[in-house]
């Protein structure tokens, strides 16, 4: 490949625009426009990935690392303020070291992209040898679903472990004395906001589950299900105005919402060792079904967890609730 070579012009302006928005970023004054190039940043990541023909991981990091990553970090700016800074000036000697060491690690890079064979086959022979008895037809979820299940599975119980320590942290914070505020800042109202969530919410609920579904045949799986599915719900949060919903079944369900992944895949796993194959060794009868029921319960765990990272708070107890809107009323 040539470099005029409009694929490789494509590449050199992709990896320049990385740079470029990377450094905008650490050196931006303002907050909001800090996060508002992190999310473009996230959304070039995702044309990158899609140029290294990985689809599956450029729509889980135009999702999830720009979307729903970029919506947490406009809620937390929302709680935080978005106070202007004065950029920290390096001393040279720091700034000096600095740029010797990003040259050392681009010069290995360099030497280490160089070395590598052009047209290595990695693991894909072994992976399509076994394709056929994996349950699936997409390669990249016959990896990450049984060939590798352990990692994919414990990615599920760190996303649960995260939430739980939001959870912990808010369990820190007196409500009685500080009540939990509505957020006008990022809530959504009026009849035009009601139309059109009326009309996004149900579409982004078939396209999650589609994506799920259809992370057997073709890219998509569990995480770019999941993902949308948790727009969803970030969405439905800001027309409440960043709460959850005040029902005496949203606690158990949102708990449950939860721990569903984890425990599915947990007991699939153990199902498959007293079946005789192994923890996490389906039966090839019956891999098909295991997985695509995991696919489903992570999707929708998945969607939960980033929905609750969003709002930052465990749902409050109807009578904890009103309590507190009585003492702020009276107040």
């Amino acid at each position: 490949m040539s470099a005029t070579d409009p694929l490789m012009l494509l590449d050199l302006g992709l990896a320049a625009a990385l740079l470029a928005l990377a450094w905008t970023a650490l050196r931006q004054r303002d907050s909001f426009a800090m996060v508002a190039v992190f999310i473009l940043f996230g959304l070039v990541v995702a044309l990158v990935w899609v140029r290294l023909e990985a689809p599956d991981v450029a729509l889980a990091e135009a999702a999830i690392g720009a979307g729903v990553t970029g919506a947490l970090m406009l809620r937390t700016l929302r709680h935080v303020g978005g106070e202007r800074r004065d950029p920290a000036p390096l001393p040279r000697i720091l700034a000096g070291a600095l740029g010797l060491a990003v040259a050392g690690f681009a010069g290995l890079g360099g030497l280490a992209l160089w070395a590598t064979p052009r047209h290595g086959t990695g693991l894909t022979e072994a992976v399509a040898a076994r394709l056929a008895a994996s349950g699936v037809e997409h390669p990249v979820t016959a990896v990450l679903l049984n060939f590798r299940a352990y990692d994919t599975l414990l990615e599920v119980v760190v996303v649960l472990a995260a939430v739980l320590a939001v959870w912990a942290i808010d369990r820190t914070i007196d409500r009685a004395a500080a009540p939990l505020p509505d957020l006008p800042g990022v809530a959504l109202h009026g009849p035009i906001a009601g139309a059109y969530l009326r009309l996004v919410l149900p579409a982004l609920a078939l396209i999650g589950a589609y994506l799920v579904w259809i992370g057997a045949y073709s890219p998509g799986g569990a995480f770019q299900g999941g993902a949308v599915l948790a727009a969803a719900g970030v969405l439905a949060a800001m027309a409440r105005g960043g709460r959850w919903p005040r029902a005496a079944a949203t606690m158990p369900l949102v708990r449950g919402s939860l721990v569903l992944g984890v425990a599915v895949f947990t007991g699939v796993g153990l199902w498959s060792a007293i079946a005789g194959g192994g923890v996490l060794h389906y039966p090839p009868a019956q891999a098909k079904p295991l997985i695509l029921l995991i696919e489903a319960t992570v999707a929708l765990s998945i969607a939960a967890t980033l929905t609750a990272l969003f709002l930052g708070h465990m749902p409050q107890p109807l009578a904890r609730t009103a309590l507190t809107k009585g003492s702020s009323d009276d107040t």
